[in-house]
């Protein structure tokens, strides 16, 4: 009777040694400065960049409904719209008035370097003197300008006038001084207080801009601007979805890194159990082939003085000259076992 033993297969789907580190891979310098970059962009997408162009889309609606509001109102004397310093409150910018009085000619400025309608241009700004004693600095519209030189400007009328006007808030202070050259004053905006300094000349903290046509001492009017939103409404959306889609994108690329990582790792788990599989079975088989060796009666040993020549030829004799095949053995005992 033959005998055989087996060495025990190592359990499949064994836990790799190198899936417990799957995470120590991502507490490297690199992944650390990723996350926090993103983490960052993140942050200013949701409290700088998305509120920025939100706020402005808000600021444009805002001016659209005071500009819409205002040329469907009769045009007011203007003391009804200017207050106290001539200033006049937020929700009334864009309102119609009428100024009535007298324009200061000697105390006139001209606005450079900001072009009308993608144009070269130079606005001209005159103070009015109002019947109250009020000064108001009023833009009287623009002309074409060629070159550095400022163009021939078409001179306001010297006596009383009554001119309709829109209410306009103040500028920010330029940053660069006035200056005057062949006897014209030029400005870089439209502040009051820095251009009274310039003419000495006290005005009131707000100004009004001629926008219709046909009015005295009126160039070109100035445009009203468009009662367009504009894009910053989907900017703003954008900004927002940045925002989420940054920290997602992250945690993706981190989900598929640890699940390339598992795989690899089952991957060479199965290759090492079945390496050590084929290990256990070629011992296993070795061992049988070893013992059927030992315990066959067609090759019992040979008798005392028969020479290793002469075992050979014996051996020959009996499986004759072609190469044994240990396998075809193998298979035909177990056939006879069963």
């Amino acid at each position: 009777m033959t005998t055989s033993t087996s060495v025990p297969r190592q359990a499949a789907g064994r836990p790799h040694p190198n899936r417990g580190g799957s995470w120590r891979a991502f507490l490297k310098p690199g992944w650390f400065l990723a996350a926090a970059a993103i983490l960052i962009f993140s942050y200013f997408a949701f409290t700088f960049l998305a509120p920025w162009q939100l706020g402005k889309n808000h600021d444009i609606s805002e001016r659209n409904e005071r500009i819409e509001k205002a040329f469907d109102t009769d045009p007011v004397p203007a003391g009804e719209i200017f207050g106290p310093n001539g200033q006049i409150r937020p929700e009334d910018e864009w309102r119609r008035v009428i100024l009535s009085g007298q324009y200061l000619s000697d105390a006139e400025t001209v606005l450079r370097m900001r072009p009308v309608q993608g144009n070269p241009a130079v606005q001209v700004l005159t103070p009015l003197k109002t019947d109250s004693g009020e000064v108001i600095l009023v833009n009287r519209g623009w002309i074409p300008a060629e070159g550095a030189a400022v163009p021939e400007i078409t001179p306001a009328p010297s006596g009383p006038v009554s001119v309709e006007a829109v209410a306009r808030r103040n500028e920010s202070t330029p940053d660069r001084a006035p200056l005057t050259e062949d006897g014209i004053t030029q400005v870089y905006g439209i502040d009051t207080d820095y251009i009274g300094r310039a003419v000495r000349l006290e005005m009131s903290e707000d100004f009004a801009q001629i926008s219709t046509p046909d009015q005295p001492g009126g160039l070109t009017p100035m445009p009203i601007p468009k009662l367009d939103r504009g894009s910053h409404l989907s900017y703003g959306l954008q900004w927002i979805a940045f925002g989420v889609m940054a920290p997602a994108g992250l945690a993706y690329f981190i989900w598929a890194e640890l699940k390339e990582r598992r795989k690899v790792g089952d991957e060479e788990a199965e290759l090492e159990d079945a390496q050590q599989d084929s290990v256990s079975d070629a011992a296993a088989d070795g061992r049988r082939h070893f013992k059927d060796l030992l315990w066959d009666d067609d090759l019992s040993a040979p008798p005392p003085g028969e020479t290793h020549r002469e075992l050979s030829r014996s051996v020959a004799d009996r499986y004759g000259s072609a190469r044994r095949d240990d396998y075809a053995k193998f298979a035909r005992r177990s056939q006879e076992r069963f």
